[in-house]
Order: C-alpha cells, then structure tokens, then sequence
C-alpha cells in the first residue's frame, strides 16, 4: 500500500467550506450596510424601525427566493413583476364580478398564475429561445392584459373594493395580517419570506430536485446527458416563480383590498438585483435562498435607512446600483478564492 490518501476522504476546512458559500459576499455586504445605517441614522435601530425593514425586505423576498432558484438553474423571469399584479387582479376581479366567496376568486388566482409560469417554462424549453425573448413577450402581454381587462370590467384603471365580500377577514388574516411580538409589530409576509426560505433551501441542499436545479443551470446538454428531466425541471422552476407572485398578489390586494392595474412594472428588475447581491450568478449553477434573503434585507436596509437617515431619496436607485456592483465584484472575488483553495 502507498502512503497516499484518497482526496475524498480528506476533511474540508472551515474556512474552506465557508468561502464556498454563495451568500458570503452578500453576508458581508449585510452587516456593512447595517452598521451603515446604524451610524448615520438614529432611528434606525429602533424596534418598529427594524419591522418596517424586515416587511420591505419581505415583500422583495418573497419573490427574491423563486427567482434565485430559477437563476441557479441558468434562467430569469422578466414578467414577474407585472405577475404578481396579474395575481391580485383576477383574484379581485372573479370575486367581485362573479359575487362570490374571495376564496374562491384566491384558488382561481392560483391556478391561473400557476398556468401562466407554465406557459413560460413549456415555450422556453420547446422553442430554445432565451429566456430574455419568452418573459418579456409575457411581461408585455400581462402589462396589456392587466390595464385593458381592467378598464373593460371595471370601467377604471382599478378594481373595486372587496372589503366586505365573505370570506375577506380570513384571507386578510392569511395574507396581510399583522403580529406583535415584544409590543412591536410585524406583517405576516415577514413569516411567508422566512417559510418559502426554509422550503428553498431544503429543496437545494436535501433533494434531488435541488441537484437537478444546479445540474442544469450549470451545462444544460451535460444534465440531459445523464438523465435529468431539464424540461420540467425547468417548468417547474417558472412555476415556482408564479407561486410566489401569487403570494405577493394576495398580499397586495388584501392589504389595501384594491389593486391598481400598472402597479408592478420594474419590480422583476428588483428582484433579480437581489438574488445577484445575494450571489447567484447571471450565467447559472450557482447562489443559494439564503443568499436571495439577504439580498433582499440589503434592499431593505437601504430603502428605509435612506428614509431614516432623513436623505433625499432621489439617491435611492445611485446607492442600490452601486451595490449591485459592489456585491457582484465581491461575490466573484468570493468564488475565486473558494476554487482556488480546492
């Protein structure tokens, strides 16, 4: 026998582990904003201060964690802005047309949105165009269909108000509710993010799926080769992004119990910066739904503490660009070390 060992069976550091985390960069960047903020703005560290951080990165989150996956698997979604109002309107829309329970305009909504993932995620995978083409002739079609569906039931730009339909105080409860903890309180959305975090992260660490997800974001044609299902792994993946803009639909709409037909435009750019802070690359394979989260608690931090700080917030979108920047130099610098110390 050789004085040899298998590789294999070598221990990994921890810091070796830990520069292999895609959401290093992200982390890092988190508690400098933190600190940040904390600094500069006074009323930053307060305890409703900090809520109102945590439900604006909730209502980026939310949907930060399905785009992340759909970007590990090589893919983005420019119609998931415009979806999650596509969402909330035919849920107010059945209800009220149709006189019914608003549980049953919710489970319409659902299916609905769940169909039109599907359709991104069936004309992807069978016309092999990119997926720039097929969201955004998606995001265009729903930007239509949402103002001009809206103006021909309603007459107006927004729906009308579901407040007193049955069913609305439970759905509210599900959906936009309000906890308190310690005398402070907190949305609901705050527990969806934190949920749809834990089901993210279990699915790609513990699940075939998850290996499936990162096989075909990594090279597509090497994961056909060996026998992963790339076609509904990559349905899926779309429908995944249709359940969380579900999510943020009801949301929206039982949170103010009407909805505006162009709200959403830009919202799918959001959520993509976040999932890059966060550490995914653009071109697929890699980033983790913690890293989206704290992409998104960025996002949070900056938009309120720009608040809090008492700034001028026409400088908002200049600090998230440079971000942006700042994360994905740092998140590449990250990746390299982490190869390099394999």
């Amino acid at each position: 026998m050789t004085g040899t060992t298998d590789e294999r069976l070598l221990e990994t550091s921890p810091l070796r582990r830990l520069l292999g985390r895609p959401e290093l960069g992200s982390v890092v960047g988190a508690v400098a904003v933190f600190l940040f903020f904390a600094v500069t703005a006074d009323s930053f560290l307060r305890a409703a201060s900090l809520s109102t951080v945590l439900y604006a990165s909730s209502t980026i989150g939310i949907m930060a964690v399905p785009v992340a996956l759909l970007m590990i698997g090589g893919e983005f979604d420019l119609s998931a802005g415009v979806m999650v109002t596509s969402s909330a309107l035919i849920s107010s829309m059945f209800s009220y047309q149709m006189t019914a329970n608003v549980w049953v305009g919710v489970g319409v909504s659902l299916l609905t949105t769940l169909a039109i993932g599907a359709f991104n995620g069936y004309v992807l995978t069978r016309t092999g165009l990119p997926s720039f083409i097929v969201t955004l002739g998606t995001f265009l079609m729903l930007t239509g269909l949402n103002l001009g569906l809206t103006k021909l039931i309603d007459d107006t730009v927004s729906t009308k108000s579901i407040a007193d339909m049955e069913g609305f105080p439970s759905a509210h409860d599900l959906f936009a509710s309000t906890f308190t903890i310690g005398g402070v309180d907190f949305k609901v959305t705050i527990l969806w993010w934190l949920a749809l975090v834990a089901l993210a992260s279990w699915i790609l660490l513990r699940t075939r799926a998850g290996n499936w997800i990162f096989a075909v974001g990594g090279n597509q044609d090497a994961a056909r080769a060996v026998g992963v299902p790339v076609v509904r792994t990559k349905i899926g993946l779309y429908m995944g992004v249709a359940l969380g803009a579900w999510i943020s639909g009801q949301h929206l709409l039982f949170s103010y119990d009407v909805v505006q037909s162009g709200e959403g435009v830009g919202n799918e750019l959001i959520y993509i910066i976040a999932a890059v802070i966060g550490g995914c690359l653009i071109t697929g394979g890699y980033g983790s739904a913690v890293g989206s989260a704290v992409g998104a608690l960025i996002f949070g931090m900056t938009s309120k503490g720009i608040v809090f700080a008492e700034w001028n917030p026409d400088w908002f979108k200049f600090f998230l660009g440079a971000m942006l920047l700042l994360a994905t130099l740092l998140n590449t610098w990250v990746r390299k070390r982490a190869e390099a110390t394999k």
